[in-house]
């Protein structure tokens, strides 16, 4: 161990706050969990780039309404799952309205899909078909792949959905997430939840139990709800999800799931719901016509339109909300100023970038031209892993000071960007905020680039093994620069 670290180890290491224990886990600067104080940066989200359209739901079971997508790897390969179905309210496609059903794709890169013949269901006809279910239940229709180590082998995947004739939550489980069986008895009934929007469970890695969020309706504003359960089967803890704000938004979807990099992290993209009544803006957006037709069947078909926003949360029930919109409609001539439109599946997958020598990406699927077409389609939208949020500096600079906390490993690395003349400088702190010799920010060499794991280099190839364990913060000096997320590796 170097005499900078044996220095720092003679300094006085009391702190009237308990120290935050990170461990080696990642930490997203997503929320001010880490930071303490801010000067000249901010916490700032970053959207999305839309790519190519990767399907179109123009089967004839398909159609303009179809949505509530569900993706997600499984080995080597992508699946898809979503509601297939007509909207009856669509000028073009009146009188090709069908029952609801649940469509299946794949994709060995997550970028072109294709629909399998499952050969499973006689629809319109024909057993040539991608569907995977056609009973009560396709209404939202959303699988996932248990993770529970004692799941059994026979339901190792398994979906939940609102059934239409008895308003509760189903449940449903496969062994290879094509041949499905509905549970004789309902998840949760309809005394706790409305369930009319892509309701979800997942295996919850770190408290072992499975997690539900659902649709509720509280008070005429669409809200999400939460439970658990040790089974599957049996669940409690219902409660309704708080926010860090009182805004008011009416969420349709929730689209929660741990972060795979850092499962103590949930970050969810609902839909939000905006009816805006008639005015000199609605009629200037795109579409007008067909606007005015859908109002016919009920105002809200003409006056709504819907984003997506971001939310996270680090205990699964309160959720720190951004307000601005994590996919916007955009700058469109048609297909996305709709309600429906700008539905993130759930949830992203790492694909490979489409860029040359650039390392992989995270990729999201969002719905549009839901019933302004005969047919409704997905985009992807791609992003840096972990780049949800950055503390960003501008040109001129500033600084941030994390509150103390205590790491395991040896090495600090970023997940970072900057621009040709942008910096990036730390120095290691006592929890008093006192420097440590040898560790100040006039020995701190200048950090720049673009990486989703730096190793910060520190002076004289000191590592930080004699730290470990004991309360340090971190002080950071940028300019024109972004730091998304940091670790304490070995």
């Amino acid at each position: 161990m170097t005499s900078i670290v044996s220095a720092f180890v003679l300094m006085g290491l009391g702190a009237s706050a308990e120290p935050l224990d990170i461990g080696s886990r990642l930490e997203l600067f997503m929320d001010d969990y880490l930071i303490e104080s801010m000067d000249g940066v901010a916490l700032q989200m970053h959207q999305p780039i839309p790519k190519e359209i990767c399907i179109v739901h123009d089967a004839p079971w398909e159609g303009s309404g179809t949505g509530y997508h569900t993706v997600f790897q499984d080995g080597d390969l992508y699946r898809m799952y979503y509601k297939a179905w007509e909207h009856p309210a669509n000028p073009q496609t009146q009188g090709k309205e069908h029952p609801l059903y649940t469509g299946y794709a794949e994709s060995r890169d997550g970028k072109v899909w294709e629909k399998p013949n499952l050969g499973l269901f006689d629809v319109m006809g024909t057993k040539e078909n991608n569907l995977v279910w056609i009973e009560d239940g396709s209404h939202c229709f959303t699988p996932f792949k248990d993770g529970n180590p004692a799941c059994k082998p026979e339901e190792r995947y398994k979906a939940v959905s609102l059934s239409d004739k008895t308003h509760h939550l189903h449940g449903y489980v496969s062994p290879d997430g094509i041949h499905w069986t509905e549970l004789a008895e309902p998840l949760l009934t309809k005394d706790v939840g409305a369930f009319d929007s892509q309701n979800l469970v997942f295996w919850d890695t770190l408290a072992g139990e499975y997690r539900a969020y659902f649709r509720t309706f509280r008070d005429g504003v669409r809200t999400i709800t939460t439970a658990v359960s040790e089974d599957f089967k049996s669940w409690t803890d219902v409660q309704d999800i708080v926010y860090n704000d009182d805004a008011t938004m009416a969420f349709y979807t929730n689209v929660i799931k741990p972060y795979y990099r850092a499962p103590h992290i949930l970050i969810g993209f609902p839909v939000r719901y905006c009816d805006r009544g008639w005015s000199p803006s609605m009629r200037a957006l795109p579409m007008r016509e067909h606007r005015e037709g859908r109002a016919e069947f009920h105002p809200r078909y003409g006056t709504t339109v819907t984003d997506s926003v971001m939310i996270t949360s680090r205990d699964g029930l309160h959720f720190n909300r951004w307000g601005e919109a994590f996919i916007r409609p955009g700058l469109r001539t048609a297909d996305n100023w709709v309600y429906g439109d700008n539905y993130i599946a759930w949830q992203t997958v790492v694909t490979k970038a489409d860029m040359e020598n650039a390392p992989d990406e995270l990729s999201f699927y969002a719905t549009e031209s839901y019933w302004t077409d005969t047919y409704s389609k997905l985009r992807r939208y791609t992003m840096r892993i972990d780049g949800f949020v950055s503390v960003n500096a501008p040109f001129r600079g500033g600084e941030f000071v994390t509150k103390p906390f205590v790491f395991t490993g040896s090495q600090l690395v970023l997940n970072f960007s900057t621009s040709a003349a942008g910096t990036i400088q730390i120095e290691l702190q006592g929890p008093d905020g006192t420097p440590i010799p040898g560790f100040t920010m006039e020995h701190a060499p200048p950090v720049f680039g673009d990486d989703l794991a730096r190793v910060v280099p520190w002076p004289d190839g000191a590592d930080l093994s004699g730290i470990k364990g004991r309360p340090v913060r971190l002080r950071f000096r940028m300019s024109d620069a972004d730091i998304y997320s940091m670790q304490f590796v070995e």
